[in-house]
């Protein structure tokens, strides 16, 4: 995948969705930045940026997703590999549902999806060297050249769904003692119910993810 690296901007994310929308870039590219002075995380809140972690957004046409991929799990799918690209190299990092990537109790990082027309846009905000108070660093040391290598060789696999699902399943206990946000409600993970299209059962009611 062709890497489009830039020095500072606001957001990596907002940056490539205007690019596809405009048409000044064409997926399949990737973006990323050595600094991001207004980055987005989950439910259009600010991701703290720091310099030196990975401000990375890339894009996908939509005809080249797995046959089998329902779009409003689009998050899972691409932050499942993207945690088996650590985990590839040591790290102990799991995901949360749908989106964040923690490790032990605190999120090191998350990824957001959007459609712009018939592209699929994914947003990455990871911390490998440093961390406010509120969240933590990466358990490893590891540069972006070679996790973006990795992970990028990953997705060329065109890993369908049903594969990465089956995995993510076997771990989603990992989110038991987690919450997350449903119409600015907060809910427990504790009694959720991971169902095969990447919604949540809970409480008798089916949760999506909308990142």
């Amino acid at each position: 995948m062709k890497i489009l690296s830039l020095k500072s901007i606001d957001s990596t994310q907002v940056y490539l969705k205007n690019a596809i929308s405009n048409k000044t870039l064409q997926a399949p590219i990737a973006v990323i930045a050595n600094e991001q002075t207004n980055g987005i995380g989950s439910r259009n809140n600010s991701w703290s940026s720091q310099k030196g972690n990975l401000f990375l957004s890339f894009a996908l046409p939509l005809d080249v997703l797995p046959k089998d991929l329902k779009l409003e799990s689009a998050s899972i799918y691409f932050a499942y590999i993207l945690k088996e690209s650590l985990a590839a190299f040591g790290s102990k990092v799991f995901l949360k549902w749908p989106n964040d990537f923690y490790v032990n109790d605190k999120k090191v990082g998350g990824m957001i999806t959007n459609i712009v027309s018939d592209v699929l846009v994914c947003g990455v905000g990871l911390n490998l060297e440093s961390a406010d108070e509120r969240f933590t660093k990466l358990d490893i040391n590891l540069k972006i050249s070679t996790l973006l290598e990795n992970y990028f060789e990953n997705l060329e696999k065109k890993t369908l769904w049903k594969q990465v699902f089956s995995k993510y399943k076997l771990e989603f206990r990992t989110n038991n003692k987690f919450f997350t946000h449903n119409n600015g409600m907060k809910i427990s993970l504790s009694s959720a119910v991971l169902e095969y299209d990447g919604s949540l059962h809970i409480n008798g009611e089916r949760i999506y993810s909308r990142r």
